[in-house]
């Protein structure tokens, strides 16, 4: 038969927008649009009433192995993502040991091979120790790039001063991410820190924190001529700065810092403590309007899991981060069905956007040649977010027990089921190394 695979009758999201087609994929690969008959096919998938987008990508997850699996690990921070109809991840190196060296590379990838349900890549972790081994391990197979942390977070990471990130950045010749966060503010502002009270935490990491780091980034990356990639925006300061360095500098928002205000700490308490802080609402609004004017490139999730019994420790030794990876995608079909974004302008933020950026080849989009990747949603499902629909290995979420619009209900990566309503349907883990256009390999002859 012509087609390993046919999904028959939906919405497909393409470049030009919706269109009522079906989709033919030939050995993990689309291959064409169109009136397709089902009899062409080994496999049929109906998809009438749902939309298929291209395959989400997450492209900032803290998978935390080696060193934390209790946690979370490769495996089940997979089965989150392709659950949350995330069809491809790129895993952060704020491990132990952290992801510096080839070594740590190859190991992390040995790890992933057989236990992810997703495609995937990884980040080199940049210190001021392996700077000039960094033009080297960007190149390797199964790295998406460089990161660095301007700011000190979770793990032990940190380039601090502009010596350093101009020698990380002299290194380097594909997109780096970056942390911004000033360091040396950070540390003058300790004594902003209420013992027992995490809505401090904004207070002590504040807005111009975020701003001096993302300052100092954009002027180094100018005068060395390097493309960066600024992580985790949360401020209407940094806007003006990163409008003004599009050429060479892009930045993501996550939907916790698009859908939670510094309300939550009266609610939640830790349990929305991240780096960089949720903010109040003049700066939620900002983020919003940089989303609807097309200045902000990609939405991550910024998944960085820690337990309940972690969480619970009286601020500020409870740990920042918060499980996201699963609940990205509801939570912004939800702002979709509310009118705060297009679908259109989700699938260019969640797909299209990270391939821009990153370089990935072979994702990203719905177009004959690419990768059969899908995200197949259902926009009108109404479903509650809860603690139980968690695979993430601490079971939690922020957002349990909210009602939300727009629901992932079958995840397809590389022509593969993975998951179909709320459940993993295949057999083994078969989630490959993504591959960017940067590093493809190259014939000798």
């Amino acid at each position: 038969m012509p087609y390993d695979l046919l999904l028959k009758g939906g919405t497909v999201i393409l470049r030009g927008g919706p269109a009522k087609a079906d989709v033919g994929v030939l050995s993990g690969r689309i291959v064409e649009i169109g009136r397709i008959d089902e009899k062409d096919a080994a496999e049929v998938i109906d998809c009438t009433g749902l939309a298929v987008l291209p395959g989400c990508i997450d492209t900032q997850v803290h998978f935390r192995e080696p060193g934390m699996e209790h946690k979370e690990d490769l495996h089940t921070g997979s089965k989150a993502a392709v659950m949350g109809g995330i069809t491809c991840v790129f895993e952060m190196p704020n491990t132990n040991p952290p992801t510096t060296t080839r070594e740590a590379v190859e190991d992390k990838l040995a790890r992933a091979k057989g236990r992810m349900f997703c495609d995937h890549a990884f980040f080199v972790g940049a210190t001021e120790e392996n700077a000039e081994e960094l033009e080297e391990l960007e190149k390797l197979p199964g790295v998406c790039g460089v990161k660095v942390f301007m700011g000190s977070s979770t793990g032990s990471l940190l380039v601090a001063d502009d010596e350093g990130v101009r020698e990380v950045l002299r290194h380097i010749s594909r997109r780096a991410a970056f942390h911004c966060e000033d360091e040396e503010r950070l540390e003058a502002r300790k004594k902003f820190r209420q013992p027992g009270d995490p809505s401090t935490h904004p207070l002590w990491r504040d807005a111009d924190t975020a701003y001096r780091a993302t300052e100092r980034l954009l002027r180094l990356a100018k005068e060395q001529g390097k493309r960066v990639h600024v992580l985790h925006v949360t401020t209407a300061d940094e806007l003006p700065l990163l409008m003004l360095a599009k050429d060479f500098a892009t930045f993501e928002v996550t939907p916790h810092h698009l859908t939670l205000t510094d309300e939550c700490y009266r609610e939640l308490g830790t349990l929305c403590q991240m780096n960089p802080p949720v903010r109040g609402e003049e700066h939620r609004a900002a983020l919003w309007h940089a989303i609807n004017t097309g200045l902000v490139d990609v939405i991550g999730s910024d998944h960085a899991p820690h337990t309940l019994e972690e969480k619970a420790k009286p601020y500020p030794e409870s740990p920042s981060g918060m499980v996201g990876v699963q609940t990205t995608l509801p939570i912004m079909l939800d702002h979709v069905n509310a009118g705060r974004l297009s679908l259109l302008r989700l699938v260019d933020l969640l797909c299209y956007g990270p391939a821009r950026v990153y370089g990935i080849a072979g994702k990203g989009a719905i177009a004959p040649g690419y990768d059969a990747d899908f995200t197949i949603v259902d926009t009108k499902a109404e479903r509650t977010i809860t603690n139980d629909w968690i695979a993430s290995k601490p079971g939690w979420t922020p957002y349990d027990g909210k009602r939300v619009t727009g629901w992932p209900v079958m995840t397809i990566v590389r022509g593969q089921l993975v998951m179909r309503e709320d459940e993993i349907v295949a057999d083994t883990p078969a989630g490959r190394p993504a591959r960017f256009v940067e590093t493809l390999p190259r014939n000798a002859g």
